[in-house]
């Protein structure tokens, strides 16, 4: 599968002056380990994997001074292949299964900048179980893998003229031809259903068939939940659990803030707060934070007390319910549910797009624009519609307020203008 990650890993070997370690984490399952060794056999000479939740006598050996060049002539002897700057790429896949690992590139870069080392690690691992070492802050350059976008999807599937013509209609907001159009809604229904994770397209891909698609993801969720026990404690890993549990439930209500009280009777964020923390670091979810106001900077008007949490992947969300596809192209879902897919789907692509995503609400009158984001030094309100019904009042009461130069409608129509909003199909997401 082609990532769109690959073009920033190039760039990362082409920076030769203070280079620093790359560190690539996500979730569990989302493609580290394949896209880091399909980058060095695309662009090195000679690759070194290193494995160390299975390679015990290589992890042993970190526990020894951590000097670059020691380590390196370890790794020479132990896989028999020289090490040479600039044509070999070493991995260092499941780093968080070993800390002196981790804490070693903090060396590597001071002392041997001039060696290619990209790590991958789960979230889960690498941000939340440091027991003995410290990170190394401001030693490695950290980017975070998500499932794919539905532009990566589409290309998966064969379809790259398609994400080709998406991008000339969206950068000149010209209408789709109608068949494409629906061509393309018909795919971004399909992705509704098998979402980005790579395991789930390839399940697609070899059984051209969605029926075995839910297994493969419920073996996705089921792995999500047992790293919930490996990585916390007895009482918080069912507190970690229940809260994990409940988001099929917080996003089906016309208001998406996330309730305590829908986890249990009598829940508060005394009691789950820290549940919430650990499933935002292990990145199985994506939080939305409120804004009290659509002004630069988003962040210093961030309400902590109010946010959303999503799925990190659209597909799980959809297998978490036990919705099957004729539910989705039959259009069987109730309008929150249908609605709650699309925000889901909305707030993954513009998540692994770069953004840091809020709402933004307002008592008087009563109105909720479902995304706000900072576009290119612009605050940008983006609303979703899950059908044609784009009937948007809160979009006017924020515009009236705030007089954004763009504003960003998705939904199921095609491309276009409506007075000073701009209509985007939901397939372009991406495009944002």
């Amino acid at each position: 599968m082609e990532r769109n990650m690959m073009q920033e890993l190039v760039l990362w070997k082409e920076q030769r002056k203070n280079r620093m370690p790359l560190l690539l984490h996500g979730v569990r399952q989302v493609g580290k380990t394949f896209i880091l060794r399909e980058f060095g056999d695309r662009y090195f000479k000679n690759t070194i994997y290193v494995n160390f939740e299975r390679m015990k006598i290589v992890a042993g050996y970190f526990e020894g001074e951590l000097g670059p060049e020691r380590i390196i002539r370890f790794l020479e002897e132990y896989f028999d292949q020289k090490v040479v700057p600039d044509e070999t790429l070493l991995i260092f896949d499941e780093i968080q299964e070993c800390e002196r690992a981790l804490t070693s590139l903090k060396y590597f870069c001071e002392e041997a900048p001039e060696y290619n080392i990209a790590a991958a690690g789960s979230l889960l691992g690498v941000a939340v179980n440091r027991k003995k070492y410290s990170f190394p802050v401001g030693k490695v350059v950290m980017k975070t893998l998500y499932p794919l976008r539905f532009d990566e999807f589409l290309a998966a599937m064969g379809q790259k003229r398609l994400v080709s013509l998406i991008r000339e209609h969206f950068e000149g907001i010209r209408e789709m031809p109608g068949e494409i159009h629906q061509e393309l809604l018909h795919w971004y229904n399909r992705y509704l259903f098998i979402g980005g994770m790579p395991a789930a397209i390839n399940q697609y891909l070899e059984r051209e068939s969605l029926v075995n698609v839910p297994e493969t993801q419920n073996l996705i969720l089921s792995a999500y939940v047992a790293d919930m026990t490996k990585y916390a404690s007895e009482s918080e890993s069912t507190k970690i659990r229940n809260a994990f549990r409940s988001i099929p439930a917080q996003l089906a209500k016309e208001n998406k803030k996330f309730q305590y009280k829908l986890i249990r009777k009598g829940a508060t964020a005394g009691l789950f707060g820290d549940s919430i923390a650990w499933l935002v670091s292990a990145g199985v979810v994506l939080p939305c934070d409120r804004v009290t106001r659509g002004e630069l900077p988003l962040v210093a008007f961030r309400d902590v007390s109010a946010f959303k949490l999503y799925l990190s992947d659209v597909g799980l969300l959809a297998s978490f319910t036990g919705i099957l596809w004729e539910n989705i192209v039959r259009n069987e879902l109730s309008d929150l549910y249908r609605g709650a897919l699309a925000e889901n789907y909305t707030a993954q692509t513009l998540t692994a797009s770069g953004y840091d995503i809020y709402y933004w609400t307002c008592e008087a009158p009563v109105a909720e624009v479902d995304f706000v984001i900072q576009r290119q030094g612009k605050i940008v309100p983006v609303e979703v519609k899950s059908g044609t019904n784009v009937r948007a009042r809160s979009l006017k009461y924020f515009a009236d307020r705030y007089v954004p130069e763009c504003i960003i409608r998705l939904s199921e129509k095609n491309f276009g203008t409506d007075g000073n909003i701009l209509a985007v199909p939901l397939y372009a997401a991406f495009c944002l």
